[in-house]
């Protein structure tokens, strides 16, 4: 595992909610939701700190960002399915209310990240970091080059 990335709180927060997902979760599903919730949860469980991950990697800060709101969607994606399978009865209070902690947590930790990101403007000054963008200019449409209709 990378070291740098092992330090990020964030990253380590994201890694332990999904290890509780999967320890804590999944087995309480029935078999018949095994190819439906069940796969729906574990892939937002597992797309929050691979989405962390594969943010730290890009480098540039905003590609960071990006893929940090990629991961926060998916925490809310989660959130979501979590609030649905304890509702259906399959999850007790408690681990609910442990796994919706943890889920606040990771949501607080991911909004520190992006203004930490923000501010830090990690990488801006690499080189290919340039965003490639042009200044407003009113484009006209140059009718003198029509071809001759009358051939």
């Amino acid at each position: 595992m990378i070291e740098g990335l092992n330090r990020l709180q964030v990253y380590l927060s994201d890694q332990e909610l999904a290890k509780v997902v999967y320890r804590d979760i999944l087995p309480q599903l029935p078999s018949e939701e095994k190819y439906g919730l069940e796969t729906q949860i574990r892939r937002a469980a597992a797309s929050v700190p691979a989405n962390i991950a594969e943010g730290y990697g890009r480098y540039y800060y905003q590609e960071s960002i990006r893929f940090c709101y990629l991961a926060r969607g998916s925490l809310m994606e989660l959130s979501s399915h979590v609030d649905l399978v304890a509702g259906l009865g399959f999850l007790s209070d408690e681990v609910h209310t442990t796994v919706n902690e943890k889920i606040t947590t990771v949501l607080k930790l991911i909004h520190g990240y992006i203004n930490y990101l923000k501010q830090s403007k990690r990488g801006a000054r690499e080189p290919g970091s340039n965003v490639i963008s042009e200044e407003f200019t009113d484009y006209h449409y140059d009718d003198s080059y029509q071809k001759d209709e009358t051939v």
